[in-house]
C-alpha cells in the first residue's frame, strides 16, 4: 500500500471502503503510537485526525499552512472519537467527509479502518475566525467545493 497520499472516492472503494467515504489516507501505526497492552493509544486517533483534516484542507484549497497570504484562522471548538475496536500494528485506513455547514463553520465525520473493519468513528466542528478572533463567515468557494465532494448540506 502507498502511504501518505490522497486517496479518492475509486481508491477507496478499491480498498473496500463503503460509501459515503470520498477522501482518504493510508498510513501505518507507528510503535510509539502503541500502549503498554499493544493496542493503539487512544491519543493517537487524535493525531490521525488532525493531520487528515490538514491534508483535507490543503488539498480541497482551503488553507496552505505555509503562505503568508491573508488566510482564516482555523481552530477546532469541538472533537469526538469512539473506538469500535481494538487496533494493533500495521496499516490503517483514515476517512474524512464534511456532512454539515454552518455560516462560519462546518462540521466533519471521521473513520478509521484497519484489516477490512471499522476501527473508529468521529466527528468535530471546524469554525473560521478572522486575524482579529471574530467569526468569518465560509467562503462561497468553500461552500460549493464541500457540496459537490462532499455533499456538504447547509444547516
Amino acid at each position: 500500500m502507498t502511504y501518505l497520499i490522497r486517496l479518492t472516492a475509486t481508491d477507496l472503494r478499491r480498498l473496500k471502503i463503503p460509501e459515503p467515504w470520498g477522501y482518504g489516507r493510508a498510513d501505518q501505526v507507528r510503535f510509539g503510537e502503541i500502549d503498554a497492552l499493544g493496542h493503539v493509544n487512544n491519543v493517537a486517533y487524535l493525531g490521525w485526525l488532525e493531520t487528515l483534516r490538514v491534508n483535507y484542507l490543503t488539498d480541497y484549497g482551503v488553507h496552505d499552512y505555509g503562505s503568508d497570504a491573508p488566510r482564516p484562522r482555523i481552530v477546532v471548538k469541538q472533537v469526538t472519537v469512539e473506538y469500535h475496536a481494538e487496533m494493533g500494528m500495521g496499516d490503517y485506513i483514515a476517512c474524512a467527509r464534511t456532512v454539515e455547514m454552518r455560516r462560519t463553520s462546518f462540521t466533519q465525520h471521521y473513520a478509521v479502518f484497519a484489516d477490512g473493519a471499522l476501527k473508529a468513528t468521529g466527528s468535530a466542528v471546524v469554525v473560521f475566525l478572522n486575524r482579529d478572533g471574530s467569526k468569518m463567515p465560509l467562503p462561497d468557494a468553500l461552500r460549493t467545493t464541500l457540496t459537490q465532494r462532499d455533499g456538504t448540506v447547509q444547516a
